[in-house]
């Protein structure tokens, strides 16, 4: 699986990111646990979140549609789809004011990826069964 692992590999550098900026402005802050009502830093946990919540299951779509044997033209497009809402949704999300646009762009780009890898595994397994 190593178009999966390629982007999963370049997901958990972003994840890493995300990660260092929440705990960066929690340091600054000196909020330690919840946000405090610091509604900038809510948006940097929403969006770390956000990000654990769905980039995880996209990736085991990808995974098992690659191990399906998914076209590899259909994998690097659901790969580069899925990083690039990712990076979208995440700085929509932490402007202020919230650039809704790049959010809901983030999240359509998202939820696309799952749509269509989960169609190719339900196609690739059907088949499969006669």
């Amino acid at each position: 699986m190593p178009i999966t692992a390629l982007y999963a590999a370049l997901l958990a550098l972003l994840f890493v990111v995300l990660s260092v900026r929440v705990i960066g402005f929690r340091r600054a802050v000196r909020i330690g646990l919840g946000d405090g009502g610091d509604t900038a830093l809510l948006r940097r946990v929403r969006v770390h979140a956000n990000f654990a919540e769905y980039a995880p299951f996209c990736l085991v779509l990808i995974g098992l549609a690659e191990s399906l044997r998914a076209p590899a033209l259909l994998l690097h497009a659901l790969g580069a789809l899925l990083l690039a809402a990712r990076f979208s949704h995440a700085y929509g999300v932490s402007r202020q004011p919230e650039t809704f646009f790049f959010r809901v762009a983030g999240m359509v780009g998202t939820l696309t990826v799952i749509g269509v890898a989960a169609a190719v595994c339900f196609y690739s397994a059907a088949r499969s069964l006669g």
